[in-house]
């Protein structure tokens, strides 16, 4: 039988996938899905308060009372103001050369002169019986002056002005009288002391 030119023609199934019917093929596969990254979380919440409990208060010290901190402060400036006591060996008989000895390094240490007093608890140093022999005015005169260094004995330390650096020779004199030297000496004394005599023996009464 004739065949019509008409016929339609039949093309060749191309191969590859098809495509169900009623879904739509994608142009690429179907990837894993990746979260996105949200806020960061915020800091960790503190400890849930239990209804009827309170967190424990630290314990706070106790403020000291003021009349101690008063006392401390006090003490504390007793000892800055108190006078620095030094002691140089030297026996009755050596006691004012040592003196003297410690009078001139002062001097040389660049210590004014009408910054020192020196006293003895025995006989007069030599240079107080000298200005003596002209008179008790001249004498004390001199002192009141405050020009150079002074002698004097230490039962009339209440006559004498206070001196930054006071040189005591113990050259005479018994335990009591060197005893009641010592204070009345020290109350003249402005930062410094030093005492010429028996370490021993001003040890016990120091």
């Amino acid at each position: 039988m004739p065949h019509s030119s008409e016929e339609p023609k039949i093309h060749p199934n191309v191969p590859g996938p098809r495509a169900s019917a009623g879904t739509t093929r994608s142009a690429q596969g179907s990837r894993p899905s990746v979260p996105v990254p949200g806020p960061r979380p915020g800091p960790r919440p503190g400890p849930r308060s239990v209804p009827g409990r309170t967190a424990p208060a630290r314990a706070a010290s106790s403020p000291r009372p003021a009349s101690a901190v008063q006392a401390q402060a006090a003490s504390e400036e007793a000892a800055r103001s108190a006078p620095r006591i030094q002691l140089v060996t030297a026996t009755d008989a050596t006691a004012v050369e040592t003196a003297d000895d410690t009078v001139d390094g002062l001097l040389d240490e660049g210590c004014p002169p009408a910054d020192v007093l020196v006293f003895t608890t025995g006989e007069l140093h030599p240079w107080a019986q000298h200005e003596l022999s002209f008179g008790e005015d001249a004498y004390w005169g001199q002192q009141a002056d405050g020009g150079d260094v002074f002698y004097a004995h230490a039962e009339a330390a209440d006559r004498v002005a206070t001196r930054p650096v006071v040189v005591l020779a113990v050259n005479g004199g018994t335990d009591e009288q060197a005893a009641r030297a010592l204070p009345a000496v020290l109350a003249r004394t402005g930062t410094r002391l030093i005492v010429c005599g028996d370490p021993q023996r001003l040890r016990s009464l120091l």
